[in-house]
């Protein structure tokens, strides 16, 4: 029996039209940073009465911020980003 693993970003290894490189590895390492984060604030949302709100919300603004720094291809600011969330726990 073989396991496979569905890899959410295979799109960025298979596509012909993204350049490989050092950008399109942090471009790559910051969306598997988002998607993890995003995980951790499904588990602080759900901490009952309302425990994890205030780590559930930090976490959402630095998702956005991060994927912002997506979206205007800054790299600086993707280099921050990916910092910020790979310590995030």
């Amino acid at each position: 029996m073989t396991s496979t693993t569905n890899d959410p970003l295979d799109f960025l290894n298979n596509s012909h039209g993204v350049q490989s490189g050092a950008q399109t590895d942090l471009i790559q390492k910051l969306l598997y940073e988002i998607i993890r984060v995003k995980e951790l604030i499904t588990y602080y949302d759900s901490i009952p009465n309302g425990a994890g709100q205030l780590g559930s919300s930090i976490l959402n603004e630095l998702v956005t911020e991060a994927y912002n720094s997506l979206v205007n291809y800054d790299t600086v600011l993707m280099k921050k980003y990916y910092d910020l969330l790979l310590n995030c726990d």
